[in-house]
């Protein structure tokens, strides 16, 4: 008996079909697609989401020193002219970082392994790089989905059978974050 579903492909396409799925799961919190596709799904995703409930407070606050450029009234740097030549001006800041400990840096690890990463482009500039942004989901792992869940064990997902598809008659379901 096996322990997967091969859902028709090879172990690469497979793979590689589950982490895009999981990935668009948790960055936008349902999708639509088969039964026997959600429910490999489900393995997954419920895995990423007890790691991060299990390690979601597991990380110290540490208070360090930056260097930042110091900027002008348009955003711009200021520049200062040292020995001919125009340099950047500094200011040493102090920020509040989370460390993680090690068993969370290995979580986050664990699901850096299986989450593509996401880019966001707004609508209204569609088709330009410029104001796209990285979405960091194991951030949003830990700091938003994982608090929902602190009180819940397992089940963190919900399979819901929406009818058979037109072109194959498969059964469609909706796969979505309790």
């Amino acid at each position: 008996m096996a322990k997967y579903r091969k859902l028709g492909r090879t172990s690469s396409q497979r793979k590689a079909l589950i982490r895009n799925q999981v990935t668009a799961l948790l960055y936008n919190g349902k999708i639509v697609t088969t039964e026997a596709k959600a429910k490999e799904i489900r393995k997954v995703a419920e895995g990423l989401i007890a790691m991060a409930v299990k390690e979601k407070d597991n990380f110290e606050e540490v208070t360090v020193q930056a260097k930042v450029a110091r900027k002008d009234s348009e955003g711009k740097r200021v520049k200062e002219v040292v020995d001919g030549k125009k340099k950047t001006v500094y200011d040493t800041v102090e920020k509040k970082i989370k460390k993680d400990m090690p068993s969370r840096l290995h979580a986050r690890k664990q699901m850096n392994k299986v989450l593509y990463s996401v880019t966001e482009v707004p609508t209204e500039v569609a088709g330009r790089k410029k104001n796209t942004k990285e979405v960091d989901l194991v951030a949003k792992l830990f700091d938003e989905i994982a608090p929902k869940y602190e009180s819940r064990n397992g089940g963190y997902t919900r399979i819901v059978k929406i009818g058979p598809r037109k072109g194959d008659a498969a059964m469609e379901v909706v796969i979505e974050l309790v």
